[in-house]
């Protein structure tokens, strides 16, 4: 294949758990992502990006294939079968790309990469600190080289962890956020998160010992996604070191956000709160896309592989749910996208309804916080979340929750399937009964050790 006939290269940064307003890019008042600024300078930003079903396993799916969760099937972390549709990289792969995935092996979301490598991502080194950006591009950089060497294109996909918890980030970023004695006697900040017996053990085998100040752990969430921003300068410069920056479409996003000391959710990502559904999203491709673009226009997380073959001028016969966003991108957007409709199957089960003005969240089985079964915000008053007034208004909560039926009938309809939040009754990875109440939630999850919590991970490609 001549040079002049090669297909673009395709590098996507699927970052987990990297929440979209705690990024200098998007507003954030800490300098945490100075490289990622300057690579958002130099292509599109989407302000106001969704990954509308949570955790990994279906924000991936979704990613991957343009398709929502009823396209995929996928709702739950821990989903078992395959993912209804054909992936980015299997798609790729039949247009001759080589493709390559690191950090994502196993999971049904990643099928159809012909090579897989990893590193390590969860355990600290000697010092007590992991440097998860570092491991991985001790092994992505060498093979950059090696694809930039084949005499076809290829896709990349890095799966970034450090915004995942642990987060352990290397000196000095663990304290470039955080100035305060974190383990002041007086400070009763962390007493609710140790006393959260579901997280616990798990929480504590890796937030230092005697820590009392939450801001501290938010703080290293912080410094994490600066150590990770100065390591991805490293695979930007080796991409214009090797002469591919003209002839690459790079993109940068993530799979959810995270919950800090949000909604009682600690240091984890579930609960259908904003600060877990608005993740980044970046593009970048000289000579094709703009310079310092903002789309201000709602996205959703599929609508990444359509915009990304119709930029690799790739004809695929695909029938997305999601649709490109190159007439976005030149103000003219094809569909204006203003409801969404939210659903989670981490450690909980639940789906909602969004719109510019309301959230809906309802539960399917009660949850391990005691959380009421029904809650509704006004997004106008109380960005934020705090209040639930789903009591004061019915008349909202039986709007929204018609709407969202009527939704879910819809694509029921049009997919042959029933809604997989409905089915997937083993979400929980404890046999398939639902949750009778909180209590019984409460006293049956358990996350261990950072291991354990990997091990989970693990579990759910399985």
């Amino acid at each position: 294949m001549s040079a002049s006939a090669k297909k673009p290269n395709l590098i996507i940064l699927g970052i987990d758990s990297l929440r979209r307003d705690h990024m200098s890019s998007y507003g954030y008042n800490k300098l945490t992502t100075p490289h990622l600024d300057q690579f958002a300078r130099e292509g599109v930003l989407f302000e106001q990006h969704f990954s509308p079903s949570i955790p990994t396993t279906p924000a991936y799916a979704a990613m991957l294939t343009g398709k929502d969760c009823f396209g995929t099937n996928v709702v739950a972390l821990r989903h078992k079968g395959q993912v209804g549709a054909p992936t980015l990289a299997e798609i790729l792969g039949d247009q001759g790309y080589n493709t390559t995935c690191v950090g994502f092996t196993g999971n049904p979301s990643s099928r159809g990469f012909e090579t897989y490598l990893d590193y390590e991502a969860w355990a600290p080194d000697e010092t007590g600190r992991c440097p998860k950006a570092e491991n991985l591009n001790a092994v992505a950089i060498p093979e950059l080289h090696r694809l930039a060497q084949e005499d076809k294109p290829f896709f990349l996909f890095l799966r970034h962890m450090d915004p995942h918890s642990p987060y352990l980030p290397p000196k000095p970023f663990e304290r470039i956020f955080y100035g305060g004695d974190e383990r002041d006697p007086s400070n009763q900040s962390m007493e609710s998160v140790y006393q959260f017996k579901p997280f616990a053990d798990f929480l504590k085998s890796w937030i230092p010992d005697g820590v009392t100040d939450h801001e501290y752990v938010s703080a290293q969430y912080d410094g994490a996604v600066a150590y990770m921003d100065a390591s991805i300068q490293s695979i930007f410069q080796a991409v214009e070191s090797l002469g591919l920056t003209e002839e690459t479409l790079i993109v940068v996003t993530s799979d959810h956000g995270e919950t800090l000391y949000e909604h009682d959710c600690y240091f984890d990502h579930h609960g259908l709160y904003d600060c877990t559904l608005v993740v980044p999203l970046i593009f970048k491709f000289p000579g094709r896309l703009p310079s310092g673009k903002r789309v201000s226009d709602v996205t959703v997380i599929h609508d990444i592989m359509p915009t990304i073959l119709e930029l690799l001028d790739i004809e695929e016969p695909l029938e997305a749910d999601g649709q490109s966003l190159l007439p976005s991108i030149d103000g003219k957007p094809e569909r204006r996208v203003s409801e969404l409709y939210l659903t989670e199957c981490t450690w909980m089960r639940k789906h909602g309804w969004r719109t510019p003005h309301w959230k809906l969240i309802r539960a399917l089985e009660p949850d391990f916080h005691f959380k009421p079964e029904v809650e509704l915000y006004n997004l106008i008053e109380d960005p934020e979340e705090n209040h639930n007034i789903a009591e004061q208004e019915p008349e909202i909560v039986e709007l929204l929750t018609a709407r969202m039926e009527s939704h879910i009938q819809r694509r029921e309809e049009e997919t042959g399937r029933t809604n997989p939040i409905y089915t997937n009754l083993g979400w929980h990875g404890k046999g398939d009964a639902p949750f009778t109440s909180s209590q019984q939630a409460y006293d049956t999850l358990h996350i261990g050790s950072s291991l354990t919590a990997r091990s989970l991970q693990a579990k759910s490609s399985k």
